[in-house]
């Protein structure tokens, strides 16, 4: 097996975590969806720039992150904005645990949102990947402490915002 196609197998088990991660910058599963295409093309394309001794997931943590942040700035300049709705799960049939469950997911997301993004970034590595604070800087390109404080700031807004 050459190095290519190991790295190409890497890529395919990494996908539900890339995705984890681009639903809690977008908020949006479509665009989720589509940020994980862009990066997995990026990546893809720039194989050769891939160095042997980083972490396979932290260069795709930071080339989404990095897609993500461009095309932020793109709506932001462009003047979009693009909300997260909640659908009714109770017409779908749904027990009252599910659907209680669903809502507080639904609340989680909608503060999430609300959160600064170098915050959300760093809440997503940390409390959804289970990237250590150590593997967060190095994917954010920052310092431990930089990504402790975030996570904190994060984690008491995300109280407040849901209590």
């Amino acid at each position: 097996m050459t190095a290519d196609e190991s790295i190409r197998e890497e890529l395919v088990a990494l996908l539900p975590r890339l995705r984890r991660f681009a639903l809690g910058l977008t908020g949006s599963r479509d665009q989720a969806d589509d940020l994980v295409q862009n990066a997995c093309e990026r990546a893809l394309k720039n194989l050769h720039q891939y160095q042997a001794d980083t972490r396979f997931d932290s260069w795709m943590f930071r080339i989404t992150k990095n897609i993500w942040i461009d095309t932020w700035r793109a709506r932001k300049a462009q003047g979009l904005n693009v909300k997260l709705e909640t659908a009714e799960y109770e017409a779908r049939g749904y027990s009252k645990e599910d659907v209680e469950n669903r809502h507080t997911l639904a609340a989680v997301s909608r503060a999430m949102q609300k959160l600064p993004e170098d915050q959300r970034v760093v809440l997503t590595l940390v409390s959804v990947e289970g990237l250590s604070y150590k593997e967060a800087a190095k994917v954010l390109e920052v310092p431990a402490g930089t990504v402790m404080s975030r996570l904190s700031r994060a984690r008491r807004r995300l109280y407040e915002l849901i209590a």
